[in-house]
């Protein structure tokens, strides 16, 4: 309320120093309120970089979205879109990859279940137990 009563002095021909000093307000205060009021309260690229961020269902990081925003033909940096995230609180979730890890039909041969569901074999060494779910091959 008080920087609004300065400028209407501003206005008036009364300088922002005596104003400031008689209503009890800094002049840096002023000019900072001033600042404030002068920037758009949106970014138009921010809008854009959440709508790019969204499509890409929350996956894509700084380097692909500095790229989708070139497609829609807005110039912007990539730490600018990296602080613009981080303003807007945006961060990329990764989605594990879904891996077959088995293949039931086939015609290779099955081994033969020794065990039968008797987990206390006779004596030590006749049974070895492991399980290899999934082991990452190079062949695939």
């Amino acid at each position: 309320m008080s920087y609004q009563l300065v400028r209407q002095l501003q206005q008036e021909a009364i300088a922002v120093k005596q104003s400031c000093r008689v209503l009890c307000v800094s002049r840096s205060g002023y000019y900072e309120a001033q600042r404030r009021a002068a920037k758009p309260a949106v970014c138009k690229a921010g809008v854009h970089l959440k709508i790019a961020f969204m499509a890409s269902h929350q996956s894509y990081g700084s380097g692909r979205l500095v790229t989708a925003m070139k497609n829609q033909g807005i110039e912007i940096g990539r730490y600018k879109v990296r602080s613009l995230m981080r303003k807007a609180m945006l961060k990329p979730v990764w989605k594990r990859k879904f891996i077959h890890t088995t293949d039931s039909k086939h015609n290779l041969p099955v081994a033969a279940n020794i065990l039968n569901r008797q987990f206390n074999p006779p004596a030590p060494n006749t049974a070895y137990v492991c399980d290899i779910t999934y082991v990452r091959t190079g062949s695939g």
